[in-house]
């Protein structure tokens, strides 16, 4: 009984996790120009390209991990962005005191535990 439950509980995690990257990957496509002209004042090349490719990244990763497919490879790279996304483009310490700065802190702050999830996810595949 205890590993249908604990069987049942990792599948509910995997499907949230996964299913907020295919929900963000899908926003993401969605508000694509807004993105990529966010990304452009912040000198990256190519940022329509990047938007598009991060979007369908996204989406793909987040169905293999919510469909439980290839778990610890999705996990570890959607980690991996999280991480990279956060560090690259939600860096509060650059910031002054503000709103912005606030909004940039809590969205830091939600990825840290996102990425968490990932890397308890990522261990639950070994």
């Amino acid at each position: 009984m205890t590993a249908i439950i604990a069987y049942a509980l990792l599948t509910l995690g995997r499907l949230a996790l996964g299913g907020y990257f295919v929900a963000t990957g899908i926003r993401h496509y969605l508000m694509g120009e807004t993105i990529a002209d966010s990304l452009a004042s912040r000198e990256v090349s190519g940022a329509p390209g990047v938007v598009l490719g991060a979007a369908a990244f996204q989406v793909i990763a987040g169905l293999l991990l919510a469909f439980g497919l290839m778990v610890l490879i999705p996990a570890l790279l959607l980690f991996a962005f999280t991480v990279a996304v956060s560090v690259t483009l939600l860096n509060f310490w650059d910031l002054d005191p503000s709103a912005e700065r606030d909004a940039a802190m809590n969205g830091f702050q939600q990825n840290v535990a996102i990425a968490g999830g990932l890397l308890v996810a990522a261990a639950s595949a070994l």
